[in-house]
């Protein structure tokens, strides 16, 4: 697995990315500014006779100083009834989250994470983790898949991205009131990971390791992309480097698949639903749009 797997499977793909690890610490200066593009995020709507379903694509953790909230977006939040995303994500919620991911995360007593790696492994791991001023100690209890998250979010909100700047935040701060609700559970989102055969754990852990260097540059790639709202240029950098096709199923396709059932099962209702969801699910092949398409529900790009 790649960096650009390991991008897609976090920042722009699992709301995890939005809840931030209770040991990282977001001590850097900002990152620089990413004004604004001309079109602005890409959005989109599905509709019948009396109800209307917009799907916005978002990133998890972003530049305090990105800009990117327009008044197509804040009109199409405010004609919503409900805001939905992935999983959950007031304070309680996320403290839960957090609590779970610390649980699931825990390797068996008397197995440290070094004991999983080889030497070459232990020698680049530990390297990583002295380059971000993490004891190595300090991961020796945690899953490889535990880290490897871990080792992706830390190097970002070191150089300014960080979770509360992401735009689910943002929409729900926006939202006030509103009614929420979550397509997945934080439970099932872990278990996505959990549920890896270890060899594959350490493969993304080390692919973490070895792209933590380039993590910040391949994550501002997307993020012009996503603000410029080129669907198919951000399909184009994420699709490249899913080449894990179990995790690419696992990840976007198979929940793709269920997120166009639920969008069907709502046209059922009359009202207005503004989803919230990881940009990649929403571009590229086996996106939730192909998905409803198979349906035969047409999506109408808005923005």
């Amino acid at each position: 697995m790649n960096l650009k797997s390991l991008l897609a499977a976090s920042a722009a793909g699992l709301a995890l990315f939005a809840a931030q690890p209770a040991f990282a610490e977001d001590t850097a200066p900002p990152a620089a500014d990413l004004p604004a593009g001309p079109e602005g995020p890409a959005l989109w709507s599905v509709s019948d006779e009396d109800t209307t379903i917009y799907l916005f694509g978002t990133v998890h953790a972003l530049p305090k100083e990105v800009k990117w909230y327009d008044p197509e977006i804040a009109g199409a939040l405010a004609e919503a009834d409900t805001v939905v995303t992935e999983i959950r994500m007031d304070p309680g919620s996320e403290a839960a989250m957090q609590q779970l991911a610390m649980s699931k995360g825990q390797l068996p007593a008397g197995t440290t994470l070094r004991s999983l790696l080889d030497e070459e492994q232990t020698a680049a791991y530990e390297a990583a983790l002295a380059k971000i001023g993490v004891p190595a100690a300090a991961f020796d209890p945690l899953k490889p898949w535990m880290v490897g998250l871990s080792l992706t979010m830390i190097p970002l909100m070191q150089q300014g991205y960080s979770p509360d700047s992401g735009v689910e935040k943002i929409v729900l701060a926006k939202a006030g009131d509103k009614p929420q609700d979550a397509l997945e559970t934080a439970e099932f989102q872990l278990g996505i990971f959990d549920s890896l055969p270890q060899e594959q754990q350490v493969a993304f852990l080390m692919s973490a390791v070895e792209g933590m260097d380039e993590v910040k540059t391949m994550l501002d790639a997307m993020v012009a992309e996503w603000i410029e709202g080129d669907a198919d240029a951000l399909a184009e950098i994420m699709n490249d480097g899913m080449d894990d096709p179990a995790l690419a199923e696992a990840l976007l396709y198979q929940r793709n698949a269920n997120w166009a059932e639920w969008i069907e099962d709502r046209l059922a209702e009359p009202g207005t639903v503004f989803i919230a969801v990881g940009a990649g699910h929403l571009a590229g092949e086996n996106s939730v749009q192909d998905y409803l398409a198979e349906k035969g529900i047409a999506t109408a790009r808005v923005q």
